[in-house]
């Protein structure tokens, strides 16, 4: 017999537990099965997704390590490179504890962030302006940059030129730090595998240092370019400052501060003289085998239309202070005969009160005027360097098209000169500084040489402007380009040398130089820094007291001319038309 006391439970008991028991509750469902991952989520965290990540923070780095800041070293070429600071870098990682290699990591990954963004400045500024970007003193260039796109490319061109200047560095400084983390957590988990790593790397090196082996020429492959570039701009930005406090001594420091306004200039009395600075004229323009040929046609057919208009000229060199951009650091270094070569060097001279030919001229009674058809807004310099009176695109009455960046062409702005100042009886003689910008990148579309009497308010410029080559037709080859270039050039000298023949009087005393070279689209590689400077004079005693200077007879200088740094003129200039210069 079967108990059933384990078994079922007696009727009784049964019937009795149906009679109280509460109704049985619905049936509960079984439990649902986890949910699977969502798709993203499991891809992101497969193992060789994982590894894929790890590889691409590994050649992150590494590219950050050996990134170049010069454009044409921005190939696979450039990039065939052993760091050493690689394997320094592993072996720091390895010893630290987790924690401070954390900290490390993210220093390691801003620091190389930043020098992605300041190489790529740099990038930019040897195109441009044939120097790299200094960390100190260029910040305020970004504004210039900002005003030359809104006025040449437009509005919206500079709202995306602002939005890539604040995005990308902060995108590049977030990648690098990711990677730099990424790669540290690796090192963390694989010491000694990667106490090798450092080992074969720095082995590498060693050997291809030793060798010098290089895959691009003057690029060896044992790299060390992170570690000597950001003492070299340490360096400088250190450099920079204390050239700021050395200024100050040099703007003190001159000889003709104390020179009485009445013993100044007196070989130029009762003449009118006008400088007049051709944007971007450059040693490039007349000796280059792509330009020369046009732009030495013009001067020598003007050359030829002086002499029979009674004038003559003397010419030379000057090495300018900038390159590709920055004309107001030529300007001012003419003007003081100080080497002003950056911003700081224009904001500490400008603050001064150290002599400028201008003001020395207005010192000896000269009427002396700022005609600047490219400034669009308020001069406030204009009071440093003396002038009594300031021209602009506001106020010179243009009723036509721009050029670009370019507010007006050269011959309007001659011509409403003439209008304004130089036909007016009865005036005073004048000292005019006058920079001409047809000739300003980019170079497109360039105004048409016209007879002076349809030039008008400039609205017949209109027409001209409609047909004329863009922009865009011309930037996508650099022929093009050095042809425009060419062009443009060669628009401004024959409006400035046809304005001397038709206007100009037997007391027009014309100094006419180029600011800076072209930027290197057009200049090429290893461009100097040299630029044409012509003095043109129909009295023969003006050009007699320069004879000592040696300069070639006429509008092109010899190829041996003498080279003068530009900060140098002030002086010679102020010797050679003062009371002691020559005058046989």
């Amino acid at each position: 017999m079967q108990p059933t006391d384990l078994a079922d439970p007696p009727a009784s008991d049964t019937a009795l537990a149906s009679d109280t028991a509460e109704p049985p509750a619905a049936e509960t469902p079984a439990a649902a099965p986890p949910k699977e991952p969502h798709r993203v989520r499991r891809l992101l965290g497969h193992p060789r997704f994982q590894l894929a990540l790890t590889v691409l923070a590994c050649v992150i780095v590494f590219a950050a390590l050996v990134y170049p800041n010069v454009l044409k070293r921005l190939s696979l070429g450039g990039f065939a490179r052993i760091p050493i600071e690689a394997a320094l870098g592993i072996a720091l990682l390895i010893v630290v504890p987790r924690r401070p290699r954390k900290i490390l990591a993210v220093i390691g990954g801003l620091v190389l962030g930043w020098l992605i963004v300041e190489k790529s400045l740099d990038m930019g500024w040897f195109e441009i302006l044939n120097r790299p970007f200094d960390p100190v003193l260029d910040w305020i260039l970004f504004d210039d940059t900002y005003g030359f796109i809104r006025d040449s490319y437009g509005q919206a061109s500079a709202y995306g030129a602002i939005a890539a200047v604040v995005l990308l560095p902060v995108a590049v400084l977030s990648v690098t730090t990711w990677a730099v983390l990424r790669v540290a957590s690796l090192i963390g988990r694989h010491r000694r595998v990667s106490a090798y790593t450092a080992s074969g790397i720095a082995a590498a090196w060693i050997a291809a240092f030793l060798v010098g082996v290089q895959v691009v020429p003057k690029v060896p492959i044992a790299a060390r370019s992170s570690v000597t570039y950001a003492y070299d701009r340490a360096r400088q930005a250190k450099a920079g400052i204390a050239n700021s406090a050395a200024f100050a001594n040099e703007i003190k420091n001159d000889p003709f501060g104390a020179t009485p306004a009445d013993r100044m200039l007196t070989g130029l009395a009762g003449k009118d003289v006008i400088f007049t600075f051709v944007e971007s004229y450059g040693r490039n323009a007349v000796e280059s085998p792509e330009l020369a040929p046009g732009v030495d046609a013009v001067l020598d057919r003007g050359a030829a239309q002086l002499t029979a208009a009674g004038f003559a000229a003397r010419s030379g060199w000057l090495t300018s202070p900038t390159f590709g951009g920055s004309s107001w650091l030529a300007h001012s270094t003419l003007l003081s005969g100080l080497w002003i070569n950056n911003q700081s060097r224009y904001r500490n001279l400008t603050a001064s009160n150290r002599l400028t030919l201008t003001s020395a001229f207005r010192g000896a009674q000269w009427d002396t005027v700022s005609v600047m058809p490219g400034a669009t807004r308020a001069w406030p310099e204009g009071t440093f360097y003396g002038y009594n009176r300031v021209w602009d695109s506001r106020n010179l009455g243009y009723q036509g098209p721009k050029f670009s960046w370019a507010p007006m062409p050269d011959q309007y702005t001659l011509k409403k000169f003439t209008e304004l100042e130089y036909a007016k009886p009865g005036r005073r003689p004048l000292m005019v500084e006058m920079p001409l910008v047809s000739s300003h990148t980019p170079w497109a579309p360039i105004p048409e040489f016209l007879d002076w009497e349809q030039v008008g308010d400039g609205s017949i410029y209109d027409g001209i402007v409609a047909n004329a080559p863009k922009k865009a037709d011309i930037w996508g080859s650099t022929p093009k380009v050095r042809a425009a270039y060419g062009k443009s050039i060669q628009y401004t000298l024959t409006t400035l040398l046809d304005w001397v023949r038709k206007y100009g009087d037997d007391d027009l005393v014309l100094v006419f130089l180029g600011d800076h070279q072209p930027s290197k689209v057009v200049s090429g590689e290893n461009a100097s820094h040299d630029v044409p400077i012509t003095v043109v004079a129909k009295d023969p005693a003006v050009l007699k007291r320069i004879d000592s200077w040696g300069w070639t007879t006429g509008l092109k200088p010899a190829t041996d001319a003498p080279v003068w740094p530009m900060n140098a003129f002030r002086d010679r200039f102020l010797t050679a038309y003062g009371p002691g210069g020559s005058t046989h």
